[in-house]
């Protein structure tokens, strides 16, 4: 779920930095820009943190 939410957000981000660059404005601004930018990577390291977990999760550490 996660992994889809920061593909997605990072595709917005894509989508929007593309078409600020050809129309001259950005529809979401700077802080709009930051904040989609921070879900993305905070979505794709939970994404990582869970499947670390579910990987390790069977085997034990001595």
């Amino acid at each position: 779920m996660f992994l889809i939410l920061a593909a997605l957000s990072f595709s917005v981000f894509v989508g929007n930095v593309f078409y600020g660059s050809v129309s001259g404005s950005s529809p979401l601004g700077n802080v709009g820009e930051l904040l989609l930018l921070m879900l993305a990577a905070v979505s794709f390291v939970v994404a990582i943190l869970q499947a670390e977990k579910r990987r390790d999760h069977g085997k034990s550490k001595p």
